[in-house]
């Protein structure tokens, strides 16, 4: 206790230093923002539970551009789908830097293509696209893999035979299993226990990152690594994972065939060995096993939680389940597999789903970027080492850009005619250089096994209706929504 007493209150000196000489120091012109006190910031005018709410409140008050204080880090955060292309895509390269995540950090060591920067990260991004695309992302070699897949989802659900069920790991499992097919080369089963396992953290580790104690440890790491909490339990579990995929590493190193690579392990592993003599190749094992976590992590519960949550739509709104069916049914049938190119003759479906994560908005800030240097951005100074947030919930709910912003309706991207129209300020992935690598992927995934679940099953829950609530059960980092019970009655 002595030693964390003592450790809190060194924090606490050096922080009313830094305070000291910022204010002796010539400030930049920096963007407006609200008053923040010493130490805490802005933290205590923050709702815990509805954060991007109180973002929302800040930026009528302080403009589409402004400046918070999360602790006593700086924080420039950018609302509107204006200012957010403006920089992330006028002004890409200036605001390409990728922004502190103590949580990703740790659990990377600093490693992989998510959280770094520079040489680094240009060349760990430009490899996994390349490798991701000729292992058919957004392709027709992975629209096979998804609609296999969508076969066994089918089979499991009707193992319930109508009765109600928890459809959250199942989904995960699902949807991990494409991305386990391009990293690792495989499928698991649904009985896998320890892949069970394994999505049980990714979901914990989700939820915790949206929780007040999760946003506690991204802006006050060093404070809490001192102090007990959950933390310590989640960043063992991320050890397990570590562990996993240290061994499909070691699997592939002892079966590789440098002729025939078999998914990215086996790509990545070949580059290795070509730059092995390059002192400035960032193509070696630590940053092999960070960039498989931040693939496996990113590209199972985003889309699992955004297939849940349409799911749980479709129950609160009936008829647009049974105005999607319809369309389905003309065009494809009940017993066809859906392909990508299904997609332009099902305007209304297609509308729905880019309404679904239109409205669940899964990561209302993005992921933090970052001033690699100092830079300016209308007329203000944004100082090197600040942290920016590209805030998505703003662009996502303008008034200006959508209709009716805070209520689910899939006309937002239908026409007069009826036909798909694109929106601009349609960026649940982001935008510019660090748009999300896995866009194409996400997007097939949710046509292709929102299609087939249509297809094969009407959904309902015990509670009926009303007893859907739409709002995220836990908001942060990401909003997730809440789990029921659901019921899959065959069609």
């Amino acid at each position: 206790m002595e030693f964390s007493a003592t450790v809190i209150l060194a924090g606490l000196i050096s922080a009313l230093v830094w305070l000291l000489t910022v204010k002796t120091s010539k400030k930049p012109r920096l963007p407006p923002g609200p008053f923040a006190f010493p130490l805490v910031g802005n933290l205590p005018q923050i709702d815990k539970k509805r954060p991007f709410q109180s973002f929302v409140e800040f930026s009528k008050t302080h403009g589409p551009v402004m400046t918070l204080y999360l602790g006593w880090q700086r924080v420039v955060v950018l609302v509107g789908y204006d200012a957010v292309k403006e920089a992330l895509v006028d002004q890409a390269d200036e605001f390409v830097g990728r922004g502190q995540f103590p949580f990703l950090y740790k659990a990377t060591q600093g490693y992989g293509i998510g959280i770094s920067n520079g040489e680094r990260w240009q060349q760990l991004r430009r490899f996994t696209l390349t490798t991701l695309r000729d292992f058919g992302m957004g392709r027709k070699g992975m629209e096979e893999w998804i609609q296999e897949e969508s076969q066994h989802l089918r089979a499991r659900i009707r193992s319930f035979k109508g009765e109600a069920f928890d459809p959250t790991f199942l989904l995960s499992r699902t949807v991990s299993n494409v991305i386990c097919c391009l990293v690792f080369g495989q499928r698991f089963t649904y009985e896998d226990k320890e892949f069970l396992n394994l999505l049980n953290i990714i979901n914990t580790v989700l939820k915790f990152n949206s929780t007040p104690w999760g946003m506690l440890y991204n802006i006050f790491p060093w404070l809490m690594e001192h102090l007990p909490g959950y933390q310590h339990k989640v960043f063992a579990h991320v050890k397990e994972v570590r562990r996993f995929i240290k061994r499909k590493i070691h699997e592939h190193k002892e079966t590789l065939d440098p002729s025939s690579p078999r998914d990215f392990i086996d790509c990545f592993l070949i580059r290795c060995d070509q730059e092995k003599d390059n002192p400035k190749s960032e193509f070696q094992r630590e940053n092999l096993i960070a960039t498989g976590i931040n693939l496996f992590l990113a590209g199972t519960e985003t889309t699992s939680s955004t297939i849940r949550y349409a799911v749980s739509v479709l129950i609160k709104h009936p008829d647009i389940q049974e105005k999607m069916q319809q369309e389905i049914d003309t065009v494809i049938g009940r017993d066809r597999c859906p392909m990508m190119e299904d997609r332009k003759s099902l305007p209304f479906t297609d509308a729905v789903i880019h309404e679904v994560q239109r409205y669940l908005d899964i990561v209302p800030f993005s992921l933090p970027h970052c001033a690699l240097k100092d830079i300016s951005f209308r007329g203000y100074t944004i100082p090197k080492d600040t942290l920016v947030i590209p805030f998505l919930h703003s662009v996502l709910k303008e008034e200006k850009q959508w209709a009716t912003p805070e209520s689910f309706n899939p006309q937002h991207f239908l026409d007069q005619n009826g036909n798909f129209k694109k929106n601009p300020a349609f960026l649940p992935f982001s935008a510019g250089k660090r748009s999300c690598v896995g866009e194409s992927l996400a997007r097939m995934e949710l046509f292709l096994f929102m299609v087939s679940l249509l297809q094969g099953f009407t959904f309902s829950c015990p509670g009926g209706p009303d007893s859907i609530n739409l709002a995220a059960e836990y908001s942060s980092f990401a909003n997730l929504p809440r789990r029921y019970d659901i019921i899959a009655t065959p069609r």
